[in-house]
């Protein structure tokens, strides 16, 4: 199971637009697919109508008391599940901070499902802590969105630095830059100048088109309620890459 997870430290940049789009093409290509909601407000589990509800809460998942199967839904799309979020995983950097070998529970916890599905995107909260340290050690994938400006690339070299302190096995980390609009000289320049200084950086973008923020209306994946459009096209690219480099 190869598992991937969409983080950065800042919000709004398009991390579950890029799950939730990235799992939908995985399921629809014929991989057994699992998207975890882990951000307390649960925007991709309002995005496939499911109740942002884990009985027990993120302690129950984080002590064992209540196994990751148990707190897995289906979707309204073929080979495609969720664990959703729960308002409660606010708090799950304390209760990671009370588990035994703290940074590698979310690991621990998704091992017995490495032979249902083949395929496992985690949804991250922004921040970096805990929870993520823990993603990071549990992924074999990062795939960063990236807005092209000054700080997020600043975020984004936090990031890496980050990882390449991690003891032992480290994720690999694939960025793509998010939300952009190449009339603005800045996005073109911020594009051009990462891409040729850095091979961790996909050549798919994501635009700023508004049919990404119609997701929230139609509740679906782009290539659901407009698979001709070119927000649709943009998605397919970034999938295509992330199978050719981080599968």
């Amino acid at each position: 199971m190869r598992i991937l997870a969409t983080c950065n430290s800042k919000g709004g940049v398009g991390k579950t637009s890029a799950a939730v789009n990235l799992a939908y093409l995985a399921a629809h290509s014929g991989h057994r697919t699992l998207l975890w909601d882990l951000d307390p407000q649960g925007a991709a589990t309002y995005l496939f109508r499911v109740r942002p509800r884990v009985k027990g809460g993120g302690e129950a998942l984080v002590r064992g008391t209540r196994p990751l199967d148990r707190a897995i839904k289906g979707t309204d799309f073929d080979n495609l599940d969720l664990i959703p979020a729960d308002f409660t995983y606010r708090n799950m950097d304390l209760e990671l901070g009370g588990a035994k070998k703290p940074t590698r529970r979310m690991a621990r916890l998704l091992a017995p499902l490495a032979g249902e599905y083949d395929a496992a995107f985690i949804d991250c909260p922004p921040s970096m802590s805990l929870v993520s340290e823990n993603v990071m050690h549990a992924a074999d994938t990062l795939l960063v969105p990236l807005i092209p400006t000054t700080l997020s690339l600043r975020t984004f070299d936090q990031l890496t630095e980050f990882v390449a302190g991690i003891d032992g096995r480290r994720p690999g980390v694939l960025a793509f830059f998010s939300m952009v609009d190449r009339r603005k000289r800045l996005h073109r320049e911020v594009i051009e100048r990462l891409e040729a200084d850095r091979s961790d950086v996909a050549a798919a973008t994501i635009p700023a088109l508004s049919l990404v923020e119609q997701m929230t209306v139609h509740r679906a994946p782009v290539a659901v309620f407009a698979p001709r459009s070119r927000a649709a096209r943009c998605y397919e690219e970034l999938w295509t890459e992330v199978l050719q480099r981080a599968w």
